[in-house]
């Protein structure tokens, strides 16, 4: 967007700060533009060519305006089409009445055998007492259908626009040019000289994206004259037209009572099938866009973001929000932003990849591993498995040099930082969203509430505070006894995870002696990877499975507590969400990660469960290995379902319809092209977006930034899964908000939500993790205290790794003694992983000073590197302001203005009715 544009810089830079507010008004007209025009008919969605109609004038008085449109049509078309002809394609497009004049703002569809025919007859005698408009058509697909299309007149639409606060256009913006804004247009200057960006999108296909460079005030009847109404079709927006009528919906009662009202009671007791906004059209065009435009907001959607083909191409975020409201377009801006930010993040991963990779063959660990064809390794079971040599796990050991290696560490820190970068600056990102969006004053009113919950709690009444109004209350016993039942339900969930965690621990003990005993070698060489494979494949159907039944309790919870307001329930919803996705998500991860081999015991006086199945050990290279195939699998799968839910299940849902649609299967006619239907009838063949709104996709991205930090050491590939994921998921999603899905309600909001704040406490569990990771479940500690303490470098000064690291592999092997468990007279030793005396000291078996060295290192790293990286962290958030400096000074400088203009207009305004009425009037206030 831009703020400052060269003709308003220019003119702005002669009018000194002095000069009253009116002058400057004199001297800039407002006459409808090619860049006011947007700010004034925000969503004139069905002209015959999009890019021809912004060039059309807009009048408040009828005679003018049929002149002026008339006119600029037939210069604008140049003889392909007239006026009458777009008139009549948007009237049998289902678009309007069949007046071919109001347009329709919303739907509602029900079947003409529910048998709920009173309440239905109730609910819309009330809505045409509301001011609503109502016409009903039968659908041409289902004779057991019929459409009722909302219209809202303009007085209905300037009741509601004042009670709801909505803000509207009054003036156009006036800047002042200062050193820093002469300083961006020579930056501006020498910019345009460089190459195109080609990832940016054409201004001239995108004649829509320009700036609503308007100063915007609560909408009030009394004061109408303030505002810019050139045309009252096109004066509020259609999305701010659909969320009027979606207002009037959930307050509408159809029996009497006080439960009995609102839409989605309706929808629930199935007295109305659906309930939904228009798309403005169809989304694809027998003529091509570069050479005929947009036919309307929905095509240009499609063309310029939604296609596979622009991938590559920034997102037109101005768009996206004016069609389906800030809340989803804000949804968009964070995905984006996440998406350009894990850029970095990967390249650094894939170097860190390619290290591991490259010195995988020269590792001194492998080659000691690979070379140990004499080592005899104790056997894996006591009964069936024999003992095994060192050297058969070579490739397991290579592998695990790909992901355990000296890169490990920095690569956490990086990630850490990374992650409080990207917040911090998003903070900075969503602010010059709110401003440019005019949703800085809207964040600080009050939001209503659930008609639910003044359903609930009418009885009960307190002031607000706020407004000295009185308003249902809830009182503290009562959502205190209900937050505990909530809080319990969450408690039972989490155990029933942790009961499945369990279920596939004792798989991996059973697999694991089976695996280590099978008769084919291939699979008993290679034991490792046949438990770990087939644990994390069970563990990842377990996990898909009992998503479902998540979804349904975290639903039940919240309605339970019966949140105060809308925003109030979404974020409770997201809330129980996540914790229960988080926790079926990562439980076993972090059982690999800080438990799995740490309580095996030893050979001799091993720990079973249940006095049965031996605990796991860890491979003589690490355990790392098991963490890394289990994110792998997890995160590759997981990544795969979400798309094929999201975008093929639509798919074929949608197809399935348009199949029973051609052969009749609803009683209706035989449709055999789609392009004949009604809007309507095109819309309810469509698949509706699901009830929990953005949560299930705000939650699919924000488990996935919990996998690309939280155990960043052990997969540094995950970042660059991660963005490869979210290229596709962009477009898929653009795809099936604009083709698969009905048009969504749109709604406000300033932010994402809580999940702010959940991602800054996953940064904070990432920096603790990746500190546990490294000097617990890695290797990286015990090589450093060896080559520093134990190895050949102890006394001669760090040289070349590779030679410090000489003889590691038989210093982490710790001996025992088989004929102890045969009763045998003659010495039979194995080797096995740990640091425990030999059989023949004094003190068999115990611990040796270097597992004490060991440990207090890792102690000790895990206190600097936590320490360290948190400081890091809050010095970088303390360097980075939430707001920029260039913002606070425009959003004063506006406020300031807006202060002016008001007094100015409304000075101006008695002015002219005195004149008006005859009576003399002055300059001064009266």
């Amino acid at each position: 967007t831009q703020l400052f544009s060269p003709a308003v810089q220019s003119f702005s830079g002669q009018v000194s700060m002095h000069t009253s507010i009116s002058e400057i008004l004199k001297e800039k007209s407002l006459k409808p533009s090619r860049r006011s025009l947007p700010c004034l008919a925000q969503s004139q969605t069905h002209p015959i060519n999009l890019n021809h109609f912004l060039s059309v004038p807009l009048s408040p008085e009828p005679k003018a305006d049929v002149e002026g449109l008339s006119q600029s049509i037939s210069t604008s078309c140049k003889g392909k089409c007239s006026f009458q002809q777009g008139k009549n394609r948007a009237v049998s497009s289902g678009l309007f009445f069949r007046d071919g004049k109001k347009r329709i703002d919303y739907i509602l569809v029900y079947k003409k055998s529910s048998p709920q025919v009173e309440k239905r007859c109730t609910f819309e005698k009330n809505l045409r007492a509301e001011g609503l408009m109502l016409e009903k058509e039968p659908s041409l697909t289902n004779n057991d259908i019929m459409f009722v299309k909302i219209h809202a007149p303009w007085d209905t639409l300037c009741k509601y626009a004042e009670q709801m606060n909505i803000r509207m256009p009054f003036r156009k913006k006036c800047y002042f040019t200062d050193w820093k804004s002469k300083t961006l247009g020579r930056c501006r200057q020498i910019k345009s000289w460089l190459p195109r960006n080609p990832m940016k999108l054409d201004k001239e296909a995108l004649p829509d994206l320009e700036e609503t460079d308007c100063y915007t005030a609560p909408f009030s009847r009394a004061r109408m004259h303030h505002f810019t109404i050139n045309n009252r079709q096109t004066f509020f927006s259609n999305s701010t037209r659909s969320r009027i009528v979606h207002h009037v919906l959930q307050r509408t009662k159809y029996e009497e009572g006080k439960l009995k009202m609102g839409i989605n009671r309706l929808l629930g007791n199935n007295t109305y099938e659906a309930a939904f906004p228009p798309h403005e059209g169809g989304y694809k065009s027998r003529h091509p866009i570069k050479t005929h435009g947009a036919q309307n907001h929905r095509h240009l959607l499609y063309e310029r973001w939604a296609r596979w083909g622009m991938w590559y191409k920034y997102q037109p975020l101005d768009l996206i929000r004016r069609y389906f409201g800030e809340k989803i377009g804000l949804y968009f801006a964070w995905l984006g932003w996440y998406t350009g930010m894990l850029i970095p993040a990967a390249l650094v991963g894939v170097f860190v990849f390619l290290y591991g990779l490259f010195t995988m063959d020269s590792s001194q660990v492998s080659k000691e591993i690979c070379e140990a064809n004499t080592t005899i390794m104790c056997p894996m079971c006591e009964d069936t498995c024999d003992p095994w040599t060192l050297s058969d796990s070579c490739v397991y050991a290579k592998v695990t040099r790909l992901f355990d290696n000296g890169g490990t560490v920095f690569f956490a820190i990086f990630m850490a930082i990374w992650a409080t970068v990207f917040l911090e600056f998003w903070k900075r990102r969503r602010a010059e969203l709110t401003y440019d969006w005019d949703l800085i004053d809207w964040e600080e009113e009050e939001e209503e509430l659930r008609p639910q919950f003044e359903a609930k709690y009418s009885r009960m009444e307190r002031v607000n505070p706020i407004s000295g109004k009185p308003e249902p209350f809830q009182p503290f016993s009562d959502k205190l006894s209900r937050l505990m039942v909530s809080v319990s339900g969450i408690f039972f969930m989490i155990s029933l995870v942790l009961t499945a965690v369990f279920a596939v621990v004792v798989f991996r003990l059973i697999a694991m002696e089976k695996f280590a005993s099978f008769g084919w070698y291939f699979v008993k060489k290679n034991w490792q990877f046949a438990t770990s494979g087939t644990g994390v494949c069970i563990n990842f159907m377990i996990i898909m499975s009992l998503n479902v039944v998540y979804e349904k309790v975290a639903y039940l919870l919240t309605n339970l507590e019966h949140p105060r307001t809308e925003s109030e329930w979404e974020n409770s919803f997201a809330l129980k969400m996540f914790l229960f996705q988080f926790v079926n998500l990562n439980s076993s991860t972090f059982y690999i990660a800080f438990f799995l081999g740490r309580f095996a015991g030893r050979p001799g006086k091993y720990n079973k469960l249940f006095n049965r199945w031996r605990l796991e050990e860890c491979h003589p290279s690490g355990c790392l290995i098991d963490l890394c195939l289990q994110m792998g699998v997890i995160m590759f799968f997981k990544q795969i379902w979400n798309n094929f839910m999201e975008l093929g299940f639509p798919l074929l849902q949608n197809w399935w319809s348009r199949r029973k649609m051609k052969k009749g299967g609803g009683g209706g006619q035989n449709v055999e092209n789609k392009a004949q239907l009604p809007q309507w009838d095109k819309d309810w063949n469509l698949q509706p977006m699901n009830a929990h709104g953005l949560v299930d996709e705000y939650l699919e991205m924000v488990l996935q930034f919990g996998f690309t930090t939280i155990f960043v050491a052990a997969f540094p590939l995950a970042p660059l899964l991660a963005l490869l994921n979210n290229i596709i998921e962009i477009r898929l999603d653009a795809y099936k908000f604009v083709t698969q899905w009905r048009r969504p309600m749109p709604a406000r909001a300033t932010d994402i939500g809580i999940w702010h704040g959940i991602l800054e406490g996953i940064g904070v569990l990432a920096v603790i993790t990746n500190a546990f990771v490294i000097a617990i479940t890695s290797d990286y500690i015990p090589r450093f205290v060896y080559a520093f303490k134990y190895g050949p470098c102890k006394d001669k000064g760090h040289h070349h790794k590779d030679e410090c690291l000489q003889g590691y592999m038989n210093s982490s092997l710790s001996v025992f003694d088989m004929s102890e468990l045969k009763n045998s007279s003659q010495p039979i030793y194995c080797r096995y992983r740990d640091y425990r005396a030999p059989p023949w000291s004094t003190g068999p078996y115990e611990f040796t000073l270097q597992f004490w060295h060991v440990l207090a290192a890792r102690l000790a790293f895990i206190i600097v590197f936590e320490h360290l990286v948190f400081g890091i962290k809050s010095f970088i958030a303390y360097l980075i302001p939430d707001m920029p400096k260039g913002l606070c000074d425009r959003m004063r400088r506006e406020k300031y203005l807006m202060q002016e203009m008001m007094y100015e207009a409304e000075l101006e305004h008695l002015q002219k009715e005195r004149k008006k009425n005859g009576r003399r009037y002055h300059h001064e206030w009266p």
